[in-house]
């Protein structure tokens, strides 16, 4: 990860559009809690579409490690995060530290990371080398 940052700072200013930033969420559901999750997830995509954010692409466990899902959604500023609160109040939904508490009882771990992208592979290559 710190090369990819690396890479990425060291494109020139100037050069071309400065890429977008993503979160990347992954998350292990506590057990007997996947529906809850997932209502919980899609009342609050309901929220962001209204407010105009991105959608979020969800990917779901099939094999392997022991992450439930993973969600990558965009990395929105203070204001859109803001106008999102106040749909999600409108709608009765928690939000904040009341809502941090409820989530955290149907998740039993999760993860959330900042991330250049999406981008191409060509598009971090250049800002590697600078060329």
């Amino acid at each position: 990860m710190a090369l990819l940052l690396a890479a990425f700072l060291a494109f020139p200013v100037g050069a071309q559009e400065p890429p977008p930033y993503s979160v990347v969420s992954i998350y292990r559901v506590a057990p007997g809690k996947h529906v809850d999750f997932l209502k919980w997830m899609a009342a609050r995509e309901a929220v962001d579409k209204e407010a105009g954010v991105a959608p979020t692409q969800w990917y779901a466990h099939q094999t392997g490690d022991s992450w439930d899902f993973v969600g990558v959604s965009p990395n929105i500023d203070d204001a859109t995060a803001d106008r999102v609160d106040e749909m999600a109040r409108k709608r009765g939904l928690k939000v904040g530290p009341t809502a941090s508490i409820e989530f955290r009882s149907i998740i039993a771990s999760h993860t959330d990371t900042i991330a250049v992208g999406p981008v191409s592979a060509d598009f971090l290559l250049k800002g590697a080398t600078g060329k």
